[in-house]
């Protein structure tokens, strides 16, 4: 019988002893609840009250600035990185709007490009979404690949790689896939001038100098598809030749309406085994020694230049592109007008388009 009640005494010692954990924790648990809603609560009313401070930027400088959330970055060691970029001007209504709006569980690792017109709910909105770190990158019709190694110099907040590095990847003698070289009929140690797409892209935060060359690659197979290809082979001309030519309709051309009648006077001298006499040949062939790549020429530099890519001197397609061309220029040298021009030159009205002729004499009179 004693023996009993030891043990039933024993038993009501620790029912007692885990209520009052229990009941601790519960307290517990219901203080924290409660120091939530207070933060909660004083972080809604911080919102509200500086609402016009919320809603601006800290500057009118739209440059882009390089912001890097690394992974395991609490919203606190964020919001000071913010203000130490000078992109924030406090970090505590950072933190609040944050907090208001449940958002301080939602923040993103990764690399984003922001600006100091931006407010802090702009900034929030794009640090929930690493989707959204893109940059645009834009290559203009007729550019040659050290216009392109310029364009990346001129904006190191965007890339980790330098303009040299571009060339390294995209000039003689670059590692390409053995299908994409075959189908365009690239030459053994031939550059990729020609056949990095001139368009305007959103690249991703953090892309490589070998990633960039391969959406470029990749947009230019998408945009030239399979039947122009079909159709250049079906006139005895390779895809590499056809970029080669309208490169040149492309750098000589202002105005995309003439690229077909231009493509139609070299197609015509081709045919006959006449030199294109091409400006942009000229101009390529002095590959930058006057400070510009594509400089003022001068009769001289017909035949003082030197060089394969010099058409004043050389008959038939330059040894290949000179710039890249976009679709229209393309499409022009497999589909060009048909016309027995073999002239043109600029018109004197200073408008960018040009007049054609048939004849040499006919050319002359064209002159201003």
């Amino acid at each position: 019988m004693k023996r009993f009640i030891r043990d039933l005494i024993a038993v009501m010692v620790i029912i007692g002893f885990l209520a009052a954990v229990c009941g601790a924790a519960v307290l517990i648990l219901a203080g924290d609840q409660l120091a939530d809603l207070v933060q909660d609560g004083l972080a809604r009313l911080t919102v509200s009250a500086r609402a016009d401070e919320l809603n601006r930027g800290v500057g009118s400088d739209d440059a882009p600035v390089r912001f890097v959330v690394n992974l395991g970055d609490t919203p606190r060691l964020i919001a000071r990185s913010l203000l130490d970029s000078g992109l924030i001007s406090d970090d505590d209504l950072f933190l609040s709007y944050v907090r208001a709006n449940r958002l301080d569980t939602e923040l993103e690792a990764g690399t984003y490009f922001l600006n100091r017109t931006m407010s802090i709910p702009q900034i929030a909105s794009v640090l929930i979404d690493s989707a959204a770190s893109q940059f645009p990158f834009r290559i203009l019709e007729g550019w040659r690949i050290e216009e392109v190694a310029d364009q990346i110099d001129a904006n190191p907040v965007y890339f980790d790689f330098s303009g040299a590095d571009f060339l390294a990847a995209v000039g003689p003698g670059a590692v390409v896939a053995a299908g994409f070289r075959e189908f365009v009929g690239l030459p053994d140690g031939a550059s990729l001038e020609g056949f990095l797409y001139p368009d305007t892209y959103q690249l991703p935060a953090g892309v490589t100098v070998v990633q960039l060359r391969d959406i470029l690659l990749q947009t230019f197979l998408q945009r030239v598809g399979t039947q122009l290809p079909h159709d250049a082979q079906e006139q005895g001309l390779t895809l590499y030749q056809i970029v080669t030519l309208a490169s040149i309709v492309e750098r000589e051309a202002l105005h995309d309406d003439e690229h077909v009648l231009i493509a139609s006077a070299y197609r015509n001298r081709l045919d006959i085994g006449m030199k294109l006499d091409a400006d942009p040949t000229v101009q390529y062939a002095l590959n930058g020694a006057r400070g510009r790549w594509w400089p003022q020429i001068t009769l001289a530099d017909y035949v003082n230049i030197s060089s394969p890519y010099n058409t004043y001197l050389n008959t038939g397609l330059p040894p290949g592109p000179i710039a890249s061309p976009g679709i229209s220029a393309i499409r022009a040298a497999v589909y060009p007008a048909e016309s027995n021009y073999l002239y043109f030159r600029a018109r004197c009205d200073g408008s960018g388009y040009h007049d054609f002729a048939v004849t040499y004499d006919e050319h002359l009179a064209n002159g201003c």
